[in-house]
């Protein structure tokens, strides 16, 4: 059985749902056509997700034409939950993109197609709503090669669209599909140019090669919901998309990624594993990778208790999707065997808040229920603070209804939320070195000997920890407790934001027996480390966001005007009349203003799109963390 794994993406209330929803019923997957209105949907089986009328989290179905199983993913449109698509990305091999026919080319469908570009994965753009009133067809395909790729060709032909009798036709490749494969295939390109001209053969043949490797969309036309244009989605699928070639590297040795993490229907955590080589069968004993926040690596190893392979097979093989339990439980990113060819780029949550329980008896609940809710979405990084709070991060206020919103209906719990602020990060700025020797009864009262060096790490690399005393120098426990307490203590830096990618080495050791104790050790630890991070000084960081504005000629200058105002740096501006593309990098913190000031200087007429982007150095004169300066992410 062929399978093929694909994501239906798309900006908030294109069809997504409701398309998953058509697949699975023109096929018998499902015996009744689910609503987003009615709440009855497959893959929006939360309670959260059926009132709000929006996916949260990632879903998988399963539909089967002729030898090929398809495997849907669908994914949340709202930019709040940005990570959820990052790792659906990772483990498809094709994707389509929708589109309204009404609303047309919208903020977040730029965004998507800009990451399925950049990963060159396969991807169909889809136009849904072709029977509603307002749909547009023509104008709209000047939309999508204009803001979303100029390599595109329809397939499908509509008559009478916005209107219920709107109906479909295939439309064969034929010369307007070669004349657009030419700025991307080289063979076509030469056809056309020196001849003999480019065969209904030939250019089907390109299409498909194009489409496989990222570079060239093919559109198709349709209604989710009246199920027009459906049937030949479905045929461009099969034809245009190849299905993944089983990794031949490890082995038979399985690899894979895991890409979701549900409650079972035990209260245990199910992961989602989509497998690149070899096989896995229930009971198998599997050793897992898993990334900490730290920047640590460590094992998970467990025997298989449950398999369940979409499509009901009893064995989970290479280019399929098990839900599986392995006791200790699984994380999303947890990775099987080698790493996989196409890695997620999550974007870091640049907003952080902190949860406290209304009831202070709920407290310990709340922690445990915020750890459990880390481990299904790991970027939520949640760890304990002052006065009993646990803090969160989080990409956007959404998100933080709806997590709240989650504890109180998954786990009775009423938690309340500080208004979200921009996080800040530390960096070490160079090397700084600092060492207490016993025994200083008189001045700190531990008993042990530390010396440390804390100097800068890999962008990227969270923090790290190693040793340049004599192996076994020191008990087992005493190491240990010097390890947890340098990442716990460098939670908080010199400016009171967090530290990261740096790397602090163990450089002197010493006890007394019997005397010493690990509790000596964790309590001398900060003392130590504090000194020799504030030798080595540290750079105070805040995040940006990549934007996109397009915005009425006439009001150009007025809106750089603006944006420099609120410190972008610009990268490019094109275009011209009636409308130009500005695009650069604001500050997170001035992206809410930016938001809420374009509509005024542009008659409501701007479309505006930003995404979390790599941080940089808070400029001279700026507010730092603990200033109350809010903080927004997302669009």
């Amino acid at each position: 059985m062929r399978t093929l794994n694909i994501g239906i993406l798309a900006h908030v209330d294109a069809g997504k749902t409701s398309l998953t929803e058509r697949l699975l019923f023109d096929h018998g997957a499902v015996d009744r056509l689910g609503s987003v209105d009615a709440g009855d949907t497959r893959t929006d089986d939360g309670g959260i997700e059926r009132r709000r009328g929006i996916t949260i989290r990632s879903a998988v179905a399963a539909f089967t034409v002729g030898d090929t199983r398809v495997n849907l993913i669908d994914t949340p449109g709202h930019s709040d939950f940005v990570a959820e698509v990052e790792r659906a990305l990772e483990v498809l091999d094709g994707a389509v993109l929708l589109l309204s026919a009404v609303e047309g080319v919208q903020a977040r469908t730029r965004v998507l197609m800009r990451a399925l570009r950049r990963l060159r994965l396969p991807t169909i753009v889809f136009v849904n709503k072709i029977d509603r009133a307002g749909a547009r067809t023509d104008g709209l395909l000047g939309d999508v090669r204009r803001l979303l790729t100029p390599h595109v060709a329809p397939l499908t032909e509509v008559a009478d669209a916005g209107t219920p009798r709107a109906r479909v036709t295939r439309r064969p490749p034929d010369g307007r599909t070669a004349e657009a494969l030419a700025e991307v295939d080289t063979e076509v390109l030469a056809a056309l140019v020196d001849g003999p001209e480019p065969t209904g053969e030939d250019v089907a043949r390109a299409l498909a090669a194009r489409t496989a490797d990222g570079s060239f969309h093919p559109l198709y036309h349709g209604s989710a919901l009246g199920g027009q244009g459906v049937a030949e989605l479905v045929e461009g699928l099969l034809g245009l998309i190849p299905a993944a070639t089983p990794g031949t590297s490890g082995g038979t040795e399985p690899r894979g990624t895991v890409f979701a993490v549900r409650p079972g229907p035990a209260g245990e955590r199910t992961a989602y594993l989509r497998l690149y080589g070899g096989e896995v069968h229930p009971r198998r004993r599997l050793t897992f990778l898993r990334r900490e926040s730290d920047g640590r690596t460590t094992e998970v190893s467990g025997r298989v208790t449950r398999l369940d392979v979409v499509g009901g097979d009893a064995t989970l093989t290479a280019g399929n999707i098990a839900a599986l339990t392995v006791p200790g439980g699984l994380r999303v990113g947890d990775r099987l065997g080698g790493p996989t060819d196409r890695a997620p780029q999550f974007a870091p949550p640049t907003l952080q808040t902190l949860v406290r329980a209304r009831h202070p008896e709920q407290a310990a609940p709340l922690r445990s229920a915020l750890l459990a809710l880390a481990d299904q979405d790991p970027l939520l990084h949640a760890r304990p603070a002052a006065s009993g709070a646990t803090a969160l991060l989080l990409y956007g206020e959404v998100q933080m209804e709806v997590l709240a919103a989650t504890l109180a209906e998954d786990f009775g719990i009423e938690a309340e939320f500080t208004p979200g602020r921009v996080r800040f990060l530390e960096r070490p700025a160079g090397t700084g070195e600092a060492a207490e020797e016993m025994p200083w009864l008189d001045r700190t009262r531990y008993f042990a000997t530390i010396g440390l060096r804390v100097e800068p790490g890999p962008r990227g690399s969270g923090g790290a920890f190693g040793y340049e005393t004599e192996l076994g120098a020191l008990p087992r426990a005493f190491h240990q407790a010097v390890e947890e307490t340098v990442h716990d203590t460098l939670r908080t830096g010199l400016t009171g934001a967090a530290v990261t990618d740096y790397r602090v080495t163990l450089i002197r050791s010493g006890f007394s027996s019997p005397l010493s104790t690990a509790a000596d050790f964790r309590g001398l630890t900060p003392l130590v480390l504090r000194r020799a991070l504030a030798r080595a000084g540290t750079v105070l960081h805040e995040p940006y966001q990549a934007f996109e504005a397009e915005v009425p000629a006439d009001t150009l200058a007025t809106v750089t005007a603006l944006l420099a105002s609120l410190g972008a740096d610009f990268t490019g501006t094109t275009g011209g009349d009636p409308a130009w593309i500005v695009t650069g990098e604001l500050p997170a913190r001035r992206v809410r203003e930016a938001e809420l000031r374009l509509p005024g200087l542009t008659r409501g007429e701007a479309v505006w799109s930003s995404r979390p982007c790599e941080d940089r150095p808070l400029k001279p004169g700026n507010s730092g963390p603990g200033t109350g300066v809010g903080g927004h992410s997302g669009e």
